[in-house]
């Protein structure tokens, strides 16, 4: 075969491959599926920076908020299969298979796990006012007055309302829950004393902890946080067993292919093990990830059961 003959039939095989063979082949996007400012947010533009960067192709952080997070997810369920438009959503997105009876989509069908990028602790608060300093002092309370203590969450389907109720659950007590349109609202309140328990985000709650305005009873993880050493966790404090951790992670349309996944996969995973990204990510109190597709959609699913029940259990409804 003649070297002319070669490179014509080289330039028809590459004309003729699929897109994702030389993926990205154009922009990039990824939806979030939330309003700009939250740490979702945040985390999605840093990603889209780091891809620019990376493949020298624009990747844009595209706004597209409402229903708990299913409009996003709707617009990316339909959008063309070829990893170039992707979803960053936290782990409170396992929960509305349980909120929604008529999702405009299947979730575990119709979009598929591609990465973790981090994850982290919940801090369970109470206000300076309460007259429970510990987990085990908190139950008792709770015990001798069932009803009594309000606890705030940012959403029906939220990590902090799940991380609140599953403590409810497994510690045989009832509090009463006050849901608010947004982590902003219900963080003043709880600042005022207007609610008594939270789950906030522990970055976010140590300033206020340190001032003495909110009480910590222990991170939600198994281990205790970098950040915060001094504080234990919820499980070695008085409730065995129990743990909330965040995360935040990528999902494509499921009928992408899987080269397409895996070069996704592979590039996210560069960027989270980065020294420049772990010590972005510590400093928020978060550890990088990077799993597989297959461990990711394991944790998904785990998730997806895990706060599934606490949901059905307690008849906790979309707002």
């Amino acid at each position: 075969m003649s070297t002319v003959l070669r490179i014509v039939m080289a330039a028809l095989v590459a004309a003729a491959a699929p897109a994702w063979a030389q993926y990205p082949a154009g922009p990039m996007r990824i939806v979030v599926p939330f309003a700009p400012g939250g740490s979702t947010d945040i985390m999605a533009r840093t990603i889209a920076q780091q891809l620019t960067e990376r493949f020298r192709q624009q990747a844009i952080v595209d706004n597209r908020p409402g229903a708990s997070g299913t409009i996003g997810t709707a617009f990316v369920v339909k959008s063309p299969p070829d990893g170039h438009t992707m979803l960053l959503v936290q782990v409170s997105f396992v929960s509305n298979p349980s909120l929604f009876k008529d999702l405009p989509y299947n979730q575990a069908r119709d979009i598929t796990p591609v990465t973790n990028l981090a994850t982290g602790p919940l801090n369970l608060t109470v206000h300076p006012s309460l007259p429970a300093k510990t987990v085990k002092q908190l139950i008792a309370l709770g015990k001798r007055h069932p009803g009594e203590i309000n606890y705030g969450s940012p959403g029906a389907g939220s990590i902090s309302r799940l991380a609140c109720s599953l403590f409810n659950q497994m510690a045989g007590i009832k509090m009463t829950h006050i849901g608010y349109k947004g982590s902003g609202a219900a963080i003043a309140d709880m600042l005022s004393g207007q609610v008594q328990f939270y789950a906030p985000n522990l970055f976010l709650s140590l300033p206020f902890v340190r001032a003495g305005k909110l009480h910590s009873l222990g991170v939600t993880t198994p281990r205790r946080s970098p950040i915060a050493p001094d504080l234990p966790t919820i499980a070695e404090s008085g409730l065995p067993g129990y743990e909330v951790s965040t995360w935040f992670g990528i999902f494509v349309p499921s009928a992408t292919p899987r080269a397409a996944v895996t070069q996704l996969n592979q590039a996210l995973a560069a960027i989270v093990k980065s020294p420049q990204m772990q010590e972005r990510l510590a400093r928020d109190g978060l550890t990088g990830v990077a799993s597989t597709p297959e461990q990711f959609a394991q944790e998904v699913a785990r998730d997806t059961e895990k706060y599934g029940k606490v949901i059905r259990a307690l008849g906790i409804q979309a707002q």
